[in-house]
């Protein structure tokens, strides 16, 4: 259903802190040009906890608009209240989007009948979902038999999977050998696809999208010994545009210094210290990309 890149896409601010149109419509289309199966606008790299519902909402119509069905639309709508992840649901779903992307509910912690009922109240608004299971932001991992309970649910089809195991996907799909796995961590985009995933939901591939396709493509190919050598290639890379700070800080620093986009953050996040702007800066250009 999902299988491929799909771009994880920053929010780019104006100066006076507007979202930035104008650069995002030109990020939407560097991004076809680069490959991309399908684009995932306004999940945690796109700032989502700080725009507000009407920004939100005109992100992922600005970007289905400029997209055209060139490729395929994931929304980030997911939220910590059902309520409100269903508003945000059906609205992508009227855009014309082609499925959304359901964040675990953060700190409010539910238990897996709670988490349940949740998934299956947005999938029911008949969208495609693919969950996201990233404990390190919400504080609760997806149980594998959540999962699986879940997966019984004809429009639960994918999960993001950022949890940092690779063990993870081969515990889904023994279970569940249906579900599209996709990386949510992009080092480890290619061990998870030695073991069945299909693909990765990026953060890189905001700037190198080019890349990250050659990479994942490859290994949906069959073409492991290429895509072996393209992960350790870019592997320096793909952990300092990641590791330097929070997820997006140090991405849109490395847009920002290609000339991309303006290097501006909303609050409570913040720009990188000097020393690392300086780390990430000779690795982009050891890289070849600035």
């Amino acid at each position: 259903m999902f299988e491929g890149v799909y771009t994880a896409l920053v929010t780019p601010f104006t100066e006076t802190g507007e979202v930035d149109y104008e650069a995002l419509i030109r990020l939407v289309d560097f991004q076809i040009e680069g490959g991309v199966d399908g684009l995932v606008p306004v999940g945690t790299t796109g700032e989502s906890p700080t725009l507000s519902a009407d920004e939100h909402m005109g992100v992922i119509q600005a970007v289905t608009r400029r997209a055209a069905g060139r490729v395929k639309i994931v929304a980030g709508t997911g939220a910590n209240s059902t309520m409100e992840a269903l508003e945000l649901t059906a609205a992508a779903r009227d855009l014309g989007c082609d499925g959304t992307l359901q964040v675990t509910p953060y700190y409010n912690k539910p238990n897996d009948t709670g988490l349940l009922r949740h998934f299956s109240m947005v999938a029911d608004l008949g969208l495609p979902v693919m969950l996201y299971n990233v404990p390190g932001r919400t504080g609760k991992e997806l149980s594998i038999d959540l999962i699986a309970a879940c997966a019984e649910h004809q429009h639960i089809v994918a999960i993001k999977e950022a949890g940092g195991s690779v063990d993870r996907v081969s515990q889904i799909l023994s279970r569940m050998p249906e579900m599209c796995v996709v990386s949510g961590d992009d080092p480890l985009t290619l061990p998870m696809m030695s073991v069945g995933a299909r693909g990765v939901v990026s953060v890189a591939s905001n700037a190198v999208p080019e890349r990250i396709c050659e990479l994942v493509h490859a290994a949906l190919a069959g073409e492991m010994d290429r895509a072996r050598e393209l992960h350790f290639e870019n592997y320096p890379l793909l952990v300092s545009m990641l590791s330097l700070d929070t997820n997006p800080i140090p991405i849109k620093t490395a847009m920002a210094m290609m000339g991309m986009m303006n290097e501006l953050f909303r609050l409570p996040l913040h720009r990188l210290h000097d020393d690392q702007r300086e780390q990430l800066e000779t690795v982009l250009a050891e890289a070849g990309v600035i």
